[in-house]
């Protein structure tokens, strides 16, 4: 597949993995994306999944038509893009591998590298001419790993991005972009939202024609909208008005209470009202949803004087990846000692711009009418 003018697509399609990273389903697979610069250099730009040895090696033979490859350029280290670097230097034994300091120190630490192999430590900023073509390497450290860097390719603007604008998804299914690449990016590069930002403000200043991430579609129109979208997501900002109402119920009596919450506040005209059940559904959905809207209601039985476990669950993903700039409801159940409410703020204390909304909903066992009446005025708050 051609890209630009030097760029050819040389990555694969994984049909076969159920859990990418061992925890995020995956329906769709995973494209683990590799691409050749063919220039008076030759250059591949990173490697794919240790699963996919043969077809990726003949994808690169195929487009270095007959050519060998000059450089490979080690983006990242994780190994769904690094597995098949000894692979490549044993068909490509004189290839020059690119990378940093941190890239190279990892690359000992995954393999025995051969005595005899040719590197080029790189720093941030520094460039490598290649032909007609000039790559500038970009260091974006925690975008999610310490090594990461990209690569801007002039003057074909073309953005080689890691791991940065991918999603989840093979290349030969068709899906809606947005729903996947943010539940990969709240999955996989949340916690690092200072970090995109710098990786923002660097590409802020390039004229940006292609952007070639290692997961995902290439991105070829209207950039303005993926760019946009990453900066709200890695800043926390809201992406749309909207409630998410997440609930653990044991019996029953939470789930009835927040089914009721969702009725009178979609009366009420609210937005976008979504709810989900942190034991059945899918958390990486949940977990999405709570950074996609402005508003959350978590609804939880006290459970040994604590949330339920699949709560702590889910609030513990959204601090890790930071959460913030969001309303919170509560919804607490208890028999004898309703503790839920205590625990979820204490939870958050740490948490920047977390507004909790009064009133709390205390169900004690089952709804009654002054439960219900709770709800109706928590509704009004949140809508």
């Amino acid at each position: 597949m051609k890209i630009s003018d030097s760029v050819r697509y040389a990555g694969v399609n994984d049909h076969k993995v159920d859990l990418f990273e061992g925890q995020y389903d995956v329906p769709n697979g995973m494209a683990y994306n590799s691409y050749v610069i063919m220039d008076e250099k030759s250059v591949v730009m990173d490697t794919v999944d240790q699963n996919f040895t043969d077809e990726w090696l003949a994808n690169i033979e195929r487009e270095l038509s007959g050519k060998k490859p000059d450089y490979l350029v080690v983006s990242h280290m994780e190994p769904d893009h690094s597995a098949n670097i000894l692979n490549f230097l044993k068909k490509y034994p004189e290839t020059t591998v690119v990378g940093n300091a941190q890239t190279f120190n990892m690359m000992g630490q995954f393999f025995d590298l051969p005595d005899n192999m040719n590197k080029l430590v790189v720093k941030n900023g520094d460039t490598l001419e290649i032909g007609k073509n000039t790559l500038t390497f970009v260091f974006a450290p925690m975008v999610h790993w310490p090594e990461v860097m990209v690569s801007y390719m002039t003057p074909e603007n073309v953005l080689f991005s890691a791991d940065a604008f991918g999603k989840f998804g093979a290349l030969d299914v068709e899906e809606d972009w947005a729903c996947e690449a943010r539940r990969y990016y709240f999955g996989i590069v949340g916690k690092y939202g200072a970090q995109a930002q710098n990786l923002l403000k660097a590409a802020s200043g390039l004229k940006i024609d292609v952007i070639c991430p290692l997961h995902g579609p290439i991105l070829t129109e209207n950039l303005s909208y993926y760019l946009d979208l990453y900066d709200k997501w890695s800043s926390y900002t809201p992406e749309n008005e909207g409630i998410i109402i997440a609930y653990a119920s044991v019996y029953g009596h939470t789930k009835e209470a927040a089914e009721l919450l969702k009725e009178l506040l979609e009366k009420k005209g609210a937005p976008k009202v979504s709810i989900t059940d942190l034991a059945r559904d899918d958390m990486a959905e949940a977990v999405e949803d709570a950074f996609r809207y402005d508003r959350l209601v978590l609804a939880t039985p006290t459970y040994n004087g604590d949330v339920f476990p699949f709560m702590r669950t889910f609030i513990d993903a959204l601090l890790e990846r930071n959460y913030q700039k969001r309303k919170i409801g509560i919804i607490e159940n208890g028999t004898w000692a309703p503790m839920a409410a205590k625990v979820i703020k204490g939870m958050f204390e740490k948490s920047k711009d977390i507004t909790f909304v009064e009133p709390v909903v205390t169900v004690k066992s089952a709804l009654n009418s002054e439960s219900r009446a709770k709800l109706e005025e928590l509704a009004e708050e949140m809508k």
